[in-house]
């Protein structure tokens, strides 16, 4: 009979070497080794192909986005206000705030409202990903391939199985130019 500390360290080495990671689509493997207490949670999204997260202590809530109301004479990234249970909050369309190409009028699109220190702002995204957790020592600057206002919005990358996950700083990315 194995010990709980044990069985923890079986499950990181199974983990470690992928026995029994499931496929599940567009999900992404982020290596993590639970028994590290500096491991970092993100809730992850996708913005066209590039596949970024946020903390999630500083998510608030998801959902598929809501009608809005329309502010006159507000920048384009402002794409509206909702009404959240009483709260009115702003919301940033994150495609234009991060100097991306228009969604395509048919797309479904999501909400995550974050918590930033003025208060929470809905952002706007394509898709929703998971949860994940990662370790800090996958963590690195933003890459120099990176330009502009996406550069400017993303803490650092952290470069997971087969993909890289772009850290966005919600207090840069809220901010209305």
């Amino acid at each position: 009979m194995l010990t709980e500390t044990e069985e923890v360290e079986r499950e990181g080495e199974r983990r470690e070497q992928g026995a029994g990671t499931p496929d599940h689509g567009d999900r992404r493997i982020a290596t993590a080794d639970r028994r590290h207490e500096n491991n970092r949670q993100y809730a992850t999204f996708f913005l066209d192909t590039h596949y970024l997260g946020v903390e999630v202590e500083n998510v608030q809530e998801v959902f598929t986005a809501k009608e809005m109301t329309p502010v006159p004479l507000s920048s384009s990234m402002v794409a509206g206000l909702i009404n959240l249970r009483g709260h009115i909050i702003m919301t940033i369309d994150l495609r234009r705030r991060l100097g991306f190409e228009d969604r395509p009028p048919e797309s479904e699109v999501m909400s995550i409202v974050v918590r930033t220190s003025d208060g929470p702002v809905n952002l706007l995204v394509d898709r929703i990903g998971d949860v994940i957790e990662v370790r800090p020592d996958l963590f690195e600057s933003a890459p120099a391939t990176l330009e502009g206002r996406l550069k400017e919005a993303i803490d650092g990358v952290y470069k997971l199985e087969g993909s890289l996950l772009l850290a966005l700083n919600t207090e840069l990315a809220s901010e209305v130019m």
